[in-house]
């Protein structure tokens, strides 16, 4: 590592240190460090739970748990100074372990790490958020099939990358980033680089695996899935239309969502089912994220009037993260695939879809003489 003279425009040498010379461990710094910024590693991923140890069968934890926006389990080892010769052996061990997680496994892992850090958010409202919008359900059953490793070290002996360098010939997804440390005056200056593979080759590696499991997939429970939907959608746009027309021209969907148009470009009404509740949404999406927020804005200048016209509360979500915004009306404990949940979920389906056309109608004509802000 280099810092610039200014005065002579010159490159001075600053040698690197250690962890141990830093006085720095690995749980409670470089674990934290990772588990607080995930995006070091350089992609978006999800840390559902820190020192594991939920394997049946043995004591063994490993560092940290986490998702991908493919739904795939990473597994992340992390390591001071030096690798250790033994560390592929225990990743590959905790990936094996981590192959037999289900679904519900995977949440409520989750939701043990959201209440040991203190946060309130349900386990399922922060995956589909993750997920941006996604069914992660259906993310997680076929990126589940598949785990990734990540090692984290300051140095990684002969033996280890020998031995990640000949797996990776049998298409197994594991990555090596190499630490650097060094102290300038008060600040620590910290750094990542993946050594193994490249960079360009871990790009083209997880094309051809994505483009693989999108061939083969994991079809029969995806498609059991499409199915099921499609019957639920069916016998619900059935029932709506013995009370309305907003589903007159709706055909049955295998997706986990269907649209009612609402007078007002860009702005729906949408029917949301998932395994554990179901909702109908206001949904914003008029092509940017500064239209939709001016739009969000707009009927929520209106709250108290369509409050009172819908007759009762919403929950409000300007998704500052996001392009989109919504506001929705949800109920939870509710599986559409139940059949003793069916009645109970066409009445709210249909009661919320009826209310919120009628709530929003008015602030939706007064739009259109008026651009919200």
């Amino acid at each position: 590592m280099y810092i610039l003279n200014k005065e002579k425009n010159e490159l001075i040498l600053v040698d690197e240190s250690t962890f141990k010379a830093l006085g720095l461990r690995e749980r409670k710094d470089l674990q934290e460090w990772i588990a607080k910024t995930p995006s070091v590693l350089g992609e978006e991923l999800l840390i559902i739970q820190k020192e594991f140890d939920g394997f049946d069968d043995t004591n063994e934890r490993l560092d940290l748990l986490a998702l991908d926006k493919r739904g795939n389990v990473v597994v992340i080892e992390n390591k001071l100074d030096d690798s250790g010769k033994d560390t592929v052996w225990q990743v590959l061990k905790y990936a094996s372990y981590c192959s037999q997680l289900t679904i519900p496994q995977i949440k409520d892992i989750f939701g043990q790490y959201l209440r040991k850090t203190g946060k309130t958010t349900s386990p399922e409202e922060l995956l589909a958020e993750f997920f941006e919008g996604e069914d992660y359900e259906e993310k997680l059953t076929s990126g589940l099939t598949s785990q990734r490793i990540i090692m984290v070290s300051g140095d990684f002996r002969k033996e280890v990358t020998s031995t990640v360098l000949w797996l990776l010939t049998y298409d197994l997804k594991i990555q090596c980033f190499k630490t650097s440390i060094t102290q300038l005056k008060d600040n620590i200056v910290f750094d990542l680089e993946q050594i193994i593979p490249m960079k360009e080759a871990s790009d083209y590696t997880i094309k051809v695996a994505q483009k693989k499991r999108d061939a083969i997939a994991t079809e029969k429970e995806l498609l059991a899935r499409h199915t099921k939907r499609e019957s639920f959608w069916a016998q619900f746009i059935n029932e709506i239309n013995k009370h309305n027309d907003m589903c007159s021209n709706i055909s049955p969907s295998k997706d986990n969502w269907i649209g009612i148009a609402m007078g007002m470009t860009g702005v729906s009404i949408n029917l949301v089912i998932t395994q554990s509740n179901v909702r109908v949404e206001v949904y914003i999406n008029r092509g940017s994220k500064d239209e939709n927020k001016r739009v969000f804005n707009y009927f929520f200048s209106k709250k108290a009037e369509i409050t009172q016209a819908f007759g009762g509360d919403l929950i409000w979500e300007p998704m500052e993260d996001n392009v989109t915004s919504r506001i929705r009306y949800q109920l939870d404990g509710v599986n559409p695939f139940n059949p003793e949940d069916t009645t109970k979920i066409n009445k709210f389906l249909i009661d919320g879809a009826e209310r919120i056309q009628k709530a929003f109608e008015r602030p939706i004509l007064e739009s259109k003489t008026k651009k919200p802000k």
